[in-house]
């Protein structure tokens, strides 16, 4: 009879209680249908940016976090790390958040940045810009949304619910049966790099004649890009496809250099400058190094500088100036060939000239142009953008998406054509088109490119001179230009201009853990658990005489 097996199963289960339980817990575990791999959760974070400036600190200051996770509605945020979604940061209740000494603040942004509607776009680009005003010392990071984050978040807006309970035992109830939190950012805190290096990189197409007579034409773009968080800034309309048409027109024109009958008499200089995100400390840097050098001459016989920002989007095309120049000056000459050659285009692009004083007080220029302009060199931008402050520029929503291929090589042949009607002396009035056919621009060339360039994020702490994107930039330039060479700068030790930091990505572990209270609950119940088991195999045989009694009590089946 089956009473009398698991009776003898309980003997030997009271006569040797400790090891038997200790044997039996293992294998309840593992028939069990919860994982316990659900215990733990590992996902790549993006710390907020921090940098210093001409003395000035930016970003957060601390990368640490070891703390039990909230949501941001929670009422008690004290050495808490806040988990909130990102329609639900907003700069008062980020405030809030530091008044109230929150530990950390984990921003959950969409798995696709291109698909937020126009207002979250605004409000995502106005956050950006208010957090890097912000001196804060809270460490803030940034995860895209996957289907284990979603669950995270779930399971915390559920525990905060105990916040809002009408009475103390449904917030304890509460408190009890929700899934809680631990978030964990390990390694060493976040370090200052002083010997970091900046890189500039330059090329140059001889004109015909002799070389030191010739008036010189310096095409510039910056490289780099930036956003709240580096490890998210893939900069691909500013400025990758300002650096996309300066290759691009190195190329034209290197085709038209190599040729005698189309080798025009000026000079012209190709840069690619570092930096350009951090008050454009490259360009700062390549003008000082080329004005007080005696051994350089780039810079002795300048026409003009065109700086080239954001070309990748828009409906048409603006120059922007600090001095609208005269004329008959080479830049007045210039803007009449530029607003030819937009008109020649079909469809024709749009074309304006956008003029902007430089304000020397302002901790941040606007424009690369801006740093020539100081030095008394006439120079404008080129870019998209009419606003000298679009936020556009500085966000990591400045994604691959962002540009449109057909408008980027429209812009780059008005470009092309106003360069070449200059250096040819070719009137501006009347129909001319240089760049058609052969001499055309390579479209599948520039989306290869653009590729490329957003394929990793370029923020300027991210491109030592030993990476992989400037090594390829250099080769490119090779291919077209004479005498490219890369120059590297650092910081003054003494007084240093910029310091960047380490660490944009980290890797945060979520360890699924319970409340205290739910311990309380945990030990009542093991406890009551084991006096069960121990009375019913210490009165086994109370147990049985009743389980005997009441089967024999029970009407016996009719046979059929």
């Amino acid at each position: 009879m089956w009473f009398s097996e698991a009776g003898e199963i309980v003997e030997m289960f009271r006569n040797s209680f400790p090891l038997s339980f200790l044997f039996f817990v293992p294998i309840f575990i593992l028939i069990s249908p919860v994982s316990p791999v659900y215990a733990a959760q590992e996902f790549s974070v993006y710390r907020m940016q921090q940098f210093d400036l001409q003395g000035s600190s930016y970003g957060c200051k601390n990368s640490l976090v070891n703390m039990e996770a909230r949501p941001i509605d929670s009422k008690m945020v004290t050495r808490r790390c806040v988990v909130a979604r990102l329609r639900d940061v907003t700069m008062p209740k980020y405030r809030d958040l530091a008044a109230n000494n929150a530990g950390a603040l984990l921003v959950l942004l969409p798995q696709d940045l291109a698909q937020l509607s126009p207002e979250e776009q605004e409000h995502l680009q106005s956050l950006e810009r208010d957090l890097m005003q912000e001196e804060t010392s809270v460490p803030v990071f940034f995860a895209q949304e996957t289907a284990e984050l979603q669950d995270i978040y779930k399971d915390l807006e559920h525990g905060a619910a105990g916040d809002q309970a009408s009475s103390a035992w449904e917030a304890l109830l509460s408190s009890a049966t929700a899934n809680g939190f631990q978030l964990v950012v390990g390694g060493a805190q976040a370090k200052a790099l002083p010997d970091f290096q900046i890189t500039n990189i330059q090329g140059r197409l001889s004109g015909h004649g002799i070389e030191e007579q010739l008036p010189t034409i310096v095409i510039t773009a910056h490289y780099d890009a930036t956003g709240v968080a580096p490890g998210l800034a893939y900069g691909a309309d500013s400025n990758g496809s300002g650096v996309v048409a300066l290759l691009e027109l190195a190329r034209l024109f290197a085709k038209l250099y190599t040729n005698s009958r189309t080798h025009a008499k000026y000079n012209l200089v190709f840069l690619l400058s570092g930096g350009g995100k951090f008050n454009y400390q490259g360009t700062k840097r390549w003008i000082e190094d080329n004005m007080d050098s005696t051994d350089s001459n780039l810079l002795s016989d300048v026409a003009f500088v065109v700086c080239l920002d954001s070309l990748g989007a828009g409906e048409s095309l603006h120059l922007h100036v600090s001095k609208p120049p005269k004329e008959d000056s080479n830049g007045g000459v210039f803007l009449k060939n530029l607003e030819a050659a937009a008109v020649a285009q079909d469809p024709p692009v749009g074309f304006s000239m956008v003029h902007k004083k430089i304000n020397l007080a302002d901790e941040m220029l606007a424009w690369e142009h801006e740093r020539f302009s100081i030095k008394r060199l006439l120079a404008f931008t080129l870019s998209h953008f009419n606003n000298t402050r679009a936020l556009h520029r500085t966000s990591i929503l400045d994604t691959r998406q962002t540009v449109d291929e057909e408008t980027l090589a429209a812009n780059i042949r008005v470009i092309a054509e106003a360069l070449a009607r200059h250096v040819y002396n070719i009137s501006p009035q009347g129909a001319f088109s240089l760049f058609t056919e052969a001499m055309d621009t390579h479209e599948d060339a520039e989306t290869a490119w653009l590729d490329f360039l957003t394929a990793d994020p370029r923020a300027a702490q991210l491109l030592p001179p030993e990476s992989v994107t400037l090594a390829t930039l250099e080769n490119t330039l090779s291919r077209y230009l004479k005498d490219v060479r890369r120059s590297t700068f650092k910081a003054d030790k003494r007084d240093p201009e910029f310091v960047f930091y380490n660490g944009a990505t980290y890797t945060m572990n979520a360890f699924n853990v319970k409340p205290a209270v739910f311990d309380l609950f945990l030990a009542v119940g093991i406890a009551a658990y084991l006096a069960v088991i121990y009375l019913c195999a210490t009165n086994f045989h109370r147990v049985y005489g009743r389980l005997r009694r009441t089967m024999a009590s029970s009407p016996k089946e009719k046979s059929n």
